[in-house]
């Protein structure tokens, strides 16, 4: 079958099929399927998953990947950045390694809470906001070492999660951010102004669709995150509250030339197979496609 041809630079990432890196989020497929699930809805490129969900010896995940005509992007890392920067730092060291060698572009940074999950989040006090910001900083240079480019995710349940947090981070911090437009919104913070407000520390997309009823519920302390999942707050890009078609054309308006990666965060029941997840992620690509097609861009 001819695959699909897209005009943007579009990838997917594994936590669409439910693969995520908090212990029993659900249902975990395993790689292979996940792949055959991305390749048959024609895209060539992805982000890496949690660390271990794929081979973590470069050769074989090369060979791995192109089995399936499929490039890495990068990879998603949830490290507390804010206590230990010894081994957040080794940790970044040793996925940045096989990022690279994989040929990937990206270090997805995430301040994690040290916690498992993103249900709780301890205060954070100012002399561990300032570790946090010289940890981000050192893994940014240990990527570079590498050839990568290191961005900071706004994330629910870490410490940049409010819009308030995102400011003072793009204020104390020179990294990029991974504009994850769900997670934004999740947090208060609008993705499509954020992006006018600061096009030039757009470094790496996530397109996520919302549900706004389930993220006011979340905001307001009535639903945990991972229930929020389960009870459907993504929806295929077009299906919820984002305006995902003026977030994209603002960007690449802007000059963004980077990666679409499109994610919506799901969790599977043990019986669930990757039927569910690889419909919505064919919504999804439908929606940008068209998106993209207005553009006139062509693919770089």
């Amino acid at each position: 079958m001819t695959q699909p041809r897209y005009p943007l630079r579009i990838a997917a990432a594994p936590i669409s099929w439910g693969v995520c890196e908090v212990p029993g989020w659900g249902h975990v497929l395993d790689a292979r399927t996940v792949l055959t699930e991305m390749s048959a809805l024609g895209i060539s490129a992805t982000e890496l998953g949690p660390p271990g969900y794929l081979p973590q010896n470069p050769a074989e995940l090369r060979s791995l990947l192109d089995d399936f005509g499929i490039t890495a992007v990068g990879g998603f890392l949830a490290l507390p950045l804010h206590c230990g920067p010894a081994q957040a730092i080794e940790t970044a060291r040793e996925n940045a390694a096989l990022f690279a060698a994989t040929g990937a572009e990206v270090v997805v940074l995430a301040a994690a809470t040290g916690l498992d999950g993103y249900d709780m989040r301890p205060t954070l006090s100012d002399e561990e906001w300032q570790t946090l910001i010289r940890t981000a900083g050192a893994i940014r240079d240990v990527a570079a070492e590498f050839g990568l480019r290191t961005t900071l995710h706004p994330h629910v349940g870490t410490y940049i999660e409010s819009d308030a947090e995102v400011d003072r981070f793009l204020t104390d911090s020179d990294l990029d951010l991974c504009l994850d437009t769900g997670h934004l919104l999740i947090g208060g913070t609008d993705p499509v102004r954020l992006a006018q407000r600061h096009p030039d520390r757009i470094g790496h997309i996530h397109l996520k669709d919302v549900r706004n009823a389930i993220a006011d519920r979340v905001r307001s302390g009535a639903m945990e995150y991972s229930d929020a999942v389960r009870r459907g707050i993504y929806a295929p890009l077009g299906d919820g509250d984002i305006d995902i078609e003026a977030l994209v054309r603002g960007v690449h308006a802007a000059g963004y030339r980077g990666w679409y990666v499109i994610e919506q965060d799901t969790a599977l029941r043990p019986k669930d197979s990757a039927e569910l997840p690889s419909r919505d992620a064919a919504r999804s690509l439908i929606h940008l496609a068209g998106i993209a097609s207005a553009l006139g861009s062509v693919r770089i």
